[in-house]
């Protein structure tokens, strides 16, 4: 496979900008067959908890319903006399099963946030006209995920066909009988004989749901799969390209170089190495504070720290180990490192003593040349001599 084949194989996981990007567009992993379940179990364990009382109340509809009928062949009544009855006897089973119905109703709403989560898309509610294409319609039958879909229906319709069959076999006796006994208690044999056709179908639903819900998380992972080329282009959209990124790095630090080089004339001395390397340091005269480093640099970044500093009459001296030493170990802004302190601190008291000498007309002190500066501290680090 060629280099832009790979490319365009989607091969990576989805950014996290994908994932966002999928589910406000209303792309989230769902599965029929857990809401089903859900709408099962949560109408299934309400009917177990209130299914006596349920059938309880039933069975005195039912009852009444036929003493009233009964009367109805006695003595003819009104339609609107009739209508009353039905609408009551219907009322008093709506609110009997309301229970049953309510939970269902629920699971049915809260189900789908059981796999993806919530989530509330304006965009998957337009309209597209590519769902109104017959030959798009085609391909998505014969595509594997659609052929994957009907195999799954085909597993659903035989699972719950074996059950059911098997279920009418074994209860063929008892539901024969139910038109044998009173209608009290073929009521109450109906409900023992829905609880158990419950759990039996409940345990086809979960099976099924079992194997959908890792199926419906592995397509949709497949589906949001990115190309090394599309990472590239959302890599660029994000963070911009390469050149832009390059052309903000060099405005950060020419902007940078401008405030170093600002901070110069403030310096008490510069130590240079002595063209290589070139440090500024400035020394607050506190004893808690110890010197620091305002600006730093090399070749021609130590020709313009020179010129400036010789520009604002800020001392510059020759200390090629102790400047290699300062420039390594200390970032600008930041103080010196201790094994430096007493090698810096001959320098700034030759420093005072020049300055000292200049106000008084005398000669001016010779350089230190005995400068203690640690051998460790005078390689560049990462490189072995």
């Amino acid at each position: 496979m060629s280099e832009h084949d790979q490319a365009q194989e989607p091969s990576e996981r989805p950014s996290a900008r994908r994932l966002e990007k999928a589910r406000r567009e209303g792309q989230v992993a769902r599965s029929r067959e857990l809401n089903t379940v859900a709408v099962m179990l949560a109408g299934g364990a309400t009917y177990l908890l209130f299914g006596g009382w349920a059938i309880g109340g039933l069975a005195d509809v039912f009852a009444e319903g036929l003493s009233q009928a009964a009367a109805l062949v006695r003595e003819p009544a009104s339609a609107e006399v009739v209508m009353n009855l039905l609408t009551a006897a219907v009322g008093d089973s709506l609110r009997l099963l309301a229970p049953v119905m309510v939970s269902a109703l629920i699971a049915a709403l809260l189900g789908p946030v059981l796999l993806g989560g919530f989530t509330l898309s304006a965009e998957a509610l337009l309209p597209k006209l590519s769902r109104l294409s017959l030959l798009a319609g085609l391909k998505r039958m014969v595509s594997p995920h659609g052929l994957m879909e009907l195999a799954k229906t085909l597993l659903k319709f035989a699972v719950l066909t074996g059950l059911a069959a098997t279920l009418l076999w074994s209860l063929a006796d008892e539901i024969l009988a139910l038109g044998i006994g009173s209608p009290d208690a073929a009521i109450v044999e109906s409900g023992r004989i829905v609880r158990f056709a419950f759990i039996v179908v409940a345990f086809g639903l979960v099976l099924i749901a079992a194997i959908d819900v890792p199926f419906v998380l592995f397509s949709h992972f497949r589906k949001l799969m990115m190309t090394q080329q599309e990472l590239r282009d959302e890599s660029k959209e994000t963070e911009g390209s390469p050149e832009t990124k390059a052309r903000i790095r060099r405005l950060r630090q020419q902007l940078a170089s401008r405030r170093m080089m600002a901070d110069v004339p403030l310096a008490d001395v510069v130590l240079t190495n002595p063209t290589e390397y070139a440090v500024a340091l400035r020394y607050t005269d506190r004893p808690d504070r110890a010197p620091r480093v305002v600006a730093k640099g090399r070749a021609l970044v130590a020709l313009r720290i020179r010129e400036i500093a010789g520009q604002h009459a800020v001392p510059v001296c020759e200390a090629p180990l102790l400047a290699r030493a300062v420039y390594f170990n200390s970032d600008i802004g930041a103080e010196i490192p201790a094994g430096l302190y007493l090698a810096v601190a001959r320098v700034l008291v030759w420093v005072m003593n020049v300055k000292t000498a200049r106000r008084t007309s005398r000669s001016t002190p010779d350089f230190p040349t005995d400068l203690p500066v640690p051998a460790e501290l005078v390689t560049e680090p990462g490189y072995a001599s």
